[in-house]
């Protein structure tokens, strides 16, 4: 890691939680760039929604709980 960075992410780490994901959200549109029209973005989200959730609905896809979820990531990446 180029002492840059470090000191970068030592700076990040004093920044508020709302300064740290401004931050985020500028350092991702910094690689794929800002969305070009956000009403089609948005309304691309809203149709993936739906569609999962009539999945859950007609009992395609069991949902599963946020917290087992992270429980198994944490076990995976250990």
């Amino acid at each position: 890691m180029s002492t840059m960075l470090a000191e970068l992410k030592e700076k990040a780490a004093q920044l508020s939680e709302p300064e740290r994901a401004d931050l985020a959200l500028a350092l991702i549109e910094s690689l794929d760039g800002p969305a070009e029209n956000p009403a089609l973005v948005e309304e691309a989200w809203r149709v993936e929604i739906e569609r999962r959730i009539s999945e859950v609905e007609r009992g395609e896809v069991k949902p599963i709980a946020g917290d087992e979820v992270f429980a198994e990531v944490r076990r995976r990446l250990k």
